[in-house]
């Protein structure tokens, strides 16, 4: 069986350009308005039964290329030692925050069969059930994202605790990333030995690093993640995704994955040429064009696939994840745009 996806991921020529969408599945949608009033989010993500509905919602609903698994980059986190809650109005609140050696040396490394099995058993399930349908992609925090939310403890606008703990702490920041880089490494690799047959690192804050620290704090980490999962699994895909990535664009692709995730401020051709033709790329419509009529975003995405201009290796995506107010019938609109202006004549 061959996926429009998964061609795309290896560069090879698709009937149509495939589209998934980055939070495809969220409050958006009813139906899983309706799974959260059973459940809260992180029993949603601990839950296989649950996991498995809300992560096949917007195949079913959408049309979508492919499925992401329903989780969250936090997820094994919790397993390194800190206690993690999604509180209302506030999101992700991590304690103790990490903030010296000692708190470092209390985490520690998860092992993935043991530790996080409910992930790997969705993984079977969803494996089972989207058979002959779509691919599954599995994913992980970029080592730096995580970084940030166990130094900070919480969200931030500029991670201003984990710039700090960087410069005046180096040692406490490199042995941090050393263990976040190992649990991610093996987490990665678990979830494609359960099945995943594609797997996306999302690095959100490394954009807000300029290009030197980017290079010495960020890069060699997530660098060496990916290394090992493509040793291990050489024909597996691997997406890397930064928001905020058009001054390290080269940077990013030194990382060694097989498809660059763009964000929406990126003119796709432009930087499809900065990477080089041979690029995979993934991306890259605002989010927020979702909320215009839909004769104007027809516009917008014809735009993203004129700029592609039909060649081999792009999957349409949004630049960063869907809102959750954006309607529906727009988001249902968008997957068949994609599919009906691009299908190959």
């Amino acid at each position: 069986m061959t996926y429009p996806f998964l061609e795309a991921c290896h560069g090879r020529p698709t009937e149509y350009t495939p589209i998934w969408i980055m939070r495809q599945a969220g409050r958006y949608l009813e139906e899983y308005r309706e799974v959260q009033k059973t459940a809260d989010f992180m029993t949603v993500c601990k839950t296989p039964e649950l996991t498995v509905e809300v992560t096949l919602q917007p195949v079913r609903i959408l049309g979508v290329d492919a499925a992401i698994l329903f989780s969250d980059i936090l997820t094994p986190i919790e397993k390194m030692g800190m206690k993690v809650q999604f509180l209302k109005g506030k999101g992700p609140v991590l304690e103790p925050a990490i903030t010296s050696m000692q708190a470092v040396d209390k985490l520690g490394v998860p092992d993935p069969e043991d530790d996080l099995g409910f992930v790997l058993e969705s993984i079977r399930i969803l494996r089972r059930e989207l058979e002959g349908k779509v691919p599954l992609i599995g994913f992980c925090g970029a080592p730096f994202t995580l970084a940030c939310y166990m130094i900070e403890g919480e969200t931030s606008k500029d991670y201003s605790d984990a710039k700090r703990l960087m410069f005046q702490a180096p040692h406490v920041y490199s042995a941090l990333l050393e263990k976040i880089t190992e649990t991610v490494s093996v987490y990665a690799d678990a979830q494609i030995k359960a099945g995943a047959q594609a797997i996306q690192f999302f690095d959100t804050w490394a954009g807000l690093l300029s290009r030197a620290d980017y290079q010495a704090y960020a890069l060699p980490y997530v660098k060496r993640a990916i290394a090992y999962v493509r040793e291990r699994h050489p024909d597996t895909p691997i997406v890397y995704y930064i928001n905020g990535s058009a001054t390290i664009l080269d940077l990013m692709q030194s990382a060694g994955s097989s498809v660059i995730g763009l964000d929406w401020r990126h003119d796709l051709d432009t930087a499809w040429k900065q990477l080089g033709e041979g690029t995979v790329v993934q991306g890259n419509l605002d989010p927020c064009t979702l909320f215009l009529p839909q004769d104007e975003l027809r516009k917008r995405v014809k735009d993203v696939l004129d700029r592609a201009a039909g060649r081999p290796g792009h999957i349409f995506n949004l630049g960063h994840g869907i809102l959750p107010p954006t309607p529906r019938e727009n988001a249902i609109a968008l997957v068949q745009m994609v599919h009906e202006m691009s299908r190959r004549k």
